[in-house]
């Protein structure tokens, strides 16, 4: 079954409900709209705090996009690029570029002009759709890319090198397209995060698409009465693998335009959220702003919030702790995948586990894992090896890069990258990125249990290890240290602190910074190996 099954079923069934809303909390608000109201009045989104569409208009949206498409030439197995921050428009476009039988390609909106132009040459793509955003990066670029593409505009001010795209679909056929689609058919290509140098394009099928709803469904079990508040960026398969969950259930969703706590909590309450998705950070930013008074709980409604769930990145016990101390009847859950996986579920938690807080859990619905040594033996339990995959998820390949993709396709299992252990009651533990782990003196350090350690200092807000050059050890652990607002901390306090850790593992400097993360929060390494280990960018990404 095609994942544009799932949409067309809802629209059929649960045609005048809300599915999706959007909230921008730095407008102020005039009054809420509706989307027919919306498409009455001169397009201008940005005037409105909060919109919202039902199914039927969904999907109306998203076969008037893909006839339009089809008019222009657009065939199956065509690619078509979104480049747009999160807005009601984004996933209507992307399930109308899925039922043409093209590809979507969704694209990172950090990419510089260079990047864009990268991605689009790497994955073939015919049409590049944009937001007013990255009006001035397309531009630069708009010369070389628009010579064999189709460029569509999605806002007001359409600039002269594109085509609007609300006046080219706002007389397509709302009917939908018929086009075939099978599960093995290619459906999308993702792009890796980017810490490891320029992205790798990620092949999918939309039988992987579906079992990612099957994934994230059967962990969180959401019904329609959920209400998902989606933050992170839906370019990511983490933000959209989470919504698919919705999407099988036939729930709503809210996409903030945000991460404030403030802004956070207030959609939570107003839009009366179940199911939030939080990023490291982000849940760090909530848990300061109650400790020092600027977010108050008792002003929110919050008694329908059920699940707090992390992933992206390993999550600090600590944290998690200091939560469940606040949150006490709010279940917790913590997933592990990678875009080569179809992002979160591969391993999961499970909210019956909290017991295990600091494992990323067992292998998730439909997945299985290994753990092996170099040369691709499973290692005994308590050992650590690299954390392998395998599951419906698993991509098909890295687009036009036979060699990479052999480096990590190993028949049906996909060799991660990750290093891992597995406990005694099987629940795996992440120990690093196999490329981060630093090598001192002949031990092998993990930069995450340092980390974890660290955070666990009250005056410490964020904190990445790194590896830097030593003569005699090879290399030795650097931690770099964010604190929290107006918290004092010396470098021999942090140097008394970890005392309690391992002789080989204590850090041998410190060093106190702001910690870069990327949209999916993930601590940019190789920016940090390039500021203070002395190397280029490019040494620092073959690093990890």
């Amino acid at each position: 079954m095609p994942i544009t099954e799932i949409l067309e079923h809802n629209a059929d069934k649960y045609g005048s409900d809300v599915c999706l809303v959007e909230i921008n909390p730095e407008v102020k608000e005039v009054r809420r709209v509706t989307w027919k109201e919306y498409d009455l009045m001169e397009p201008n989104p940005t005037t409105h705090y909060r919109r919202e569409i039902t199914w039927s208009v969904f999907d109306e949206k998203a076969n008037r996009f893909a006839n339009m498409l089809l008019s222009r030439g657009v065939v199956k197995g065509d690619k078509v690029a979104i480049l747009l921050m999160n807005c009601l428009e984004w996933l209507p476009i992307y399930f109308g570029i899925l039922k043409t039988g093209a590809l979507a390609v969704p694209l990172n909106f950090r990419y510089s002009s260079d990047e864009i132009e990268y991605c689009l040459k790497l994955a073939d793509v015919d049409v590049l759709v944009f937001g007013p955003e990255f009006i001035g990066r397309v531009e630069e670029i708009a010369d070389k890319i628009s010579k064999n593409r189709l460029l569509f505009y999605v806002g007001e001010n359409c600039p002269s090198f594109a085509e609007d795209y609300n006046s080219q679909t706002a007389n397509s056929s709302s009917k939908r397209p018929n086009v075939m689609l099978f599960d093995d058919d290619d459906a999308a290509i993702y792009f890796s995060s980017g810490t490891t140098g320029f992205p790798k394009a990620i092949l999918h099928a939309h039988r992987a698409l579906v079992h990612s709803c099957k994934v994230e469904q059967a962990h969180h079990g959401q019904t329609r009465d959920d209400v998902f508040l989606c933050i992170p960026p839906l370019y990511h398969t983490g933000a959209k693998m989470h919504w698919f969950g919705s999407l099988l259930s036939g729930g709503k969703a809210v996409l903030l335009k945000g991460t404030k706590p403030d802004a956070i909590f207030k959609a939570i309450s107003e839009e009366k959220c179940t199911i939030v998705w939080l990023l490291v950070p982000w849940a760090q930013d909530i848990l300061e702003a109650i400790d020092n008074g600027s977010i108050r709980l008792k002003d929110y409604k919050l008694d329908q919030w059920r699940l707090m769930h992390i992933g992206a990145q390993p999550v600090p016990p600590s944290l998690i702790k200091k939560w469940k101390e606040i949150f006490p009847n709010h279940d917790y859950d913590t997933n592990y995948g990678l875009s080569e996986s179809i992002g979160p579920g591969a391993v999961h938690l499970g909210i019956e586990n909290i017991h295990k807080v600091g494992a990323i859990g067992k292998a998730g619905y439909g997945w299985e894992t290994k753990i092996v040594n170099e040369k691709g033996e499973p290692v005994d339990r308590g050992e650590v090896g690299e954390l392998c995959l395998k599951g419906p998820g698993v991509m098909k390949c890295y687009y036009h890069d036979k060699k990479a993709t052999e480096e990590v396709l190993s028949g049906d299992w996909l060799f991660t990258g990750d290093m891992a252990v597995e406990d005694e009651d099987g629940f795996i533990m992440l120990v690093d990125r196999k490329k981060d782990v630093i090598i001192s003196g002949g031990e092998n350090l993990y930069p995450v249990q340092i980390e974890d350690f660290i955070r666990t200092n009250d005056a410490v807000h964020d904190v990445a290890v790194i590896g830097l050059p030593d003569k005699r050890l090879g290399e030795i652990a650097a931690a770099i240290v964010e604190l929290k607002e107006n918290m004092i901390l010396t470098e021999d306090e942090i140097m008394e602190f970890c005392m309690a850790l391992p002789k080989y593992k204590r850090p041998h400097k410190i060093i106190f910074a702001d910690i870069p993360r990327n949209p999916t929060g993930k601590i940019e390494k190789p920016k940090l190996r390039q500021i203070y280990c002395g190397v280029s960018l490019v040494e620092a990404q073959n690093k990890g």
